[in-house]
């Protein structure tokens, strides 16, 4: 397939409070701050973490785009919703589609599995077998036309853009000052929050222009839906100062890249996690806490990522992304009576009367509650299984002959949805990155990049439970490395063992990561004297050595030559880095013995 300019997607989330993000538009240098996060999760089994940010970078060679996941509290007026996007020039707005954030973060979700044999025994008491274990656990994400031009007065500021894009009403707005921005906003129906002032003044005298984002006036949380921006750059920015505004302690990020190859940080740290530190009995019900300490080690400072998943893109599933069934075409001029019939006959429903009713994308309940709203008192549920029965009570002046519900489909659902699958069908590379950050540590925004040359990680990790006849057990780890768990758990801590990060690196656009603290011979020592002091190996013959040099390798995952955890980073954004990166790195590898550099508060 050929691929297209503006293949390229991100998305970040923000709560129903004044929020904020950037992204310069400069060839080289893109910028891109999201405001405050919300994570729907995904099913799985065991999931370790319910909450998350979550943002989908497509990296192209000239252009990219960036798909915008916003979540507004249901527990919150959604007209209270705003947030504020810093650019560096006007982009191409459009609808995002949910769909391809869902499928992306179910397809790249780390689990973390463990299987179970018994040491045999004698008489029977033991099998030597592999005991069914059927689930591991998964860290799961816990989940119309519009004007353009120079109006302005002396009292406000240059309104670049004004258009609705779906549910949203946006405007681009330009001034050398705060002040005028703030009157336009709260002229408009914005809340202002104080804290945005002096960091919004910082991008305005970086040249930045502002896009400001508010529910339209009719619409309502059901139809909040990603939004997409498109614009000429190389390079991707998740900017954070004004997410710190309404940030939490240790907020989820969780970076997604779709591109030709493997990505990593610009800016920020990239971390290899400590597997030992890792609950593999429980399979890593422990991860947020270990991945939340990994970053903050020292010479990571808070400021790193892990990777969690880098292959190919193909392990996304495109089949709830779009739907060929879906058309527009089939709204234009029907009964209203017939509109569920149809969205059931195109698999966008599963609504039939006597049950209750299913709709199968997000903005679908969204959009019949906008063009086909129930009776005053009426139950929806009832209402849309029994349409016929309401004929005379529908408002057919909102349904307009199923010209608007039918150009919402189109523009809603059915455009961002051909639109994601060719994103997956195009770029051959999808790439995880998370980390925690909390809002002290807001002073640079994480830039990323492309480097095709480093390896891939893989979602699955899993581990070997040998239960013993003493009841105590070995634990190998999926890099081969054994550790004994006395009394077959909980999960120990070994005394002195306290480095979370095995390697915290720096990773150029080519070539190899380059390791800036390594922590694998203080580890491997630690982990051999523990197995020795509990009499592991017993084997005749088997025997485990104090390493020297070398020691413990450790991936992206946690373990052997794919760190069983996940992870890597190093940052600065208007998206602007101050040069630091690789330089810090030289000459420090013998300083990782030193201990953790605790997170500031």
């Amino acid at each position: 397939m050929r691929r297209s300019s503006n293949q390229w997607m991100r998305a970040v989330s923000g709560l129903a409070v004044l929020s904020a993000a950037c992204m310069a538009m400069t060839p080289n240098a893109a910028e891109a701050c999201g405001g405050t996060f919300c994570d729907g999760g995904i099913p799985g089994p065991m999931p370790v973490d319910q909450t998350g940010e979550n943002v989908i970078f497509v990296i192209g060679d000239t252009e990219s785009e960036v798909h915008i996941q916003i979540s507004i509290d249901p527990e919150t007026n959604a007209e209270n919703f705003g947030w504020l996007v810093p650019l560096t020039a006007v982009p191409e707005f459009s609808v995002g589609s949910q769909p391809l954030f869902d499928a992306i973060r179910a397809a790249s979700v780390p689990l973390y599995d463990i299987t179970t044999t018994v040491e045999d025994c004698g008489g029977g008491f033991g099998t030597d077998g592999v005991s069914s274990d059927p689930s591991g656990a998964s860290i799961s994400d816990r989940g119309s036309g519009g004007t353009s031009g120079a109006e302005s007065d002396t009292s406000g500021p240059t309104v670049l853009l004004e258009e609705a894009v779906g549910a949203f009403q946006v405007a681009v707005l330009a001034d050398k000052e705060v002040g005028p921005i703030k009157m336009w906003l709260e002229d408009n129906g914005y809340l202002w929050d104080a804290k945005a002032e002096p960091i919004l003044m910082q991008y305005l005298a970086e040249g930045n222009v502002i896009a400001a984002l508010k529910l339209r006036t009719s619409a309502t949380v059901a139809d909040v839906h990603p939004i997409t921006l498109r614009y000429a750059s190389n390079e991707t920015c998740f900017p954070l100062r004004l997410t710190r505004i309404a940030a939490v302690e240790d907020m989820d990020i969780r970076v997604f890249v779709l591109a030709d190859g493997r990505a990593a940080p610009t800016n920020y740290r990239h971390v290899l996690v400590n597997p030992l530190k890792i609950d593999w009995l429980n399979r890593a019900t422990n991860y947020k806490e270990v991945i939340t300490n990994a970053v903050d080690a020292f010479m990571a400072d808070g400021r790193a990522f892990v990777t969690e998943f880098a292959g190919k893109s193909s392990v996304v599933s495109t089949g709830g992304i779009y739907n060929p069934s879906w058309d527009e075409n089939d709204f234009i001029g029907l009964d209203p009576v017939q509109a569920v019939t149809v969205l059931n006959a195109q698999t966008l429903g599963a609504c039939y009367d006597s049950f209750d009713c299913a709709w199968n994308h997000p903005l679908v309940y969204g959009m019949l509650l906008e063009f086909l709203p129930p009776p005053n008192g009426v139950d929806p549920v009832d209402f849309y299984t029994n349409l016929s029965t309401y004929s005379a009570d529908i408002d057919l002046v909102k349904w307009d002959m199923g010209n608007g519900f039918a150009a919402a489909l189109l523009e809603r659902v059915i455009e961002p949805g051909i639109h994601g699958e060719q994103l997956i069908q195009t770029w051959p590379y999808l790439t995880r990155m998370y980390t925690t950050i909390s809002p002290s540590e807001m002073m640079e925004d994480p830039i990323f990049h492309v480097n095709a040359g480093l390896a891939d990680v893989e979602a699955l990790r899993t581990a070997k439970n040998y239960i013993l006849c003493n009841n105590d057990s070995v634990v190998t780890l999926p890099d081969g490395r054994d550790f004994y768990i006395p009394g077959g758990g909980p999960w120990p801590a070994i005394p002195g063992e306290e480095w979370w990060a095995e390697e915290v690196q720096t990773v150029a656009i080519k070539g190899a990561p380059m390791t800036i603290v390594n922590n694998s011979v203080a580890i491997e020592t630690k982990r051999v004297e523990w197995n020795l002091a509990h009499g592991w190996p017993h084997t005749p013959g088997d025997t485990e050595s104090v390493p020297t040099e070398g020691g413990g390798t450790n991936s992206d995952t946690g373990s052997s030559g794919s760190d069983s955890s996940g992870q890597e980073g190093e940052g600065g954004c208007g998206c602007r880095s101050d040069g630091t990166g690789g330089a810090l790195g030289l000459g420090l590898a013998g300083l990782g013995l030193m201990g953790l550099r605790r997170r500031r508060r």
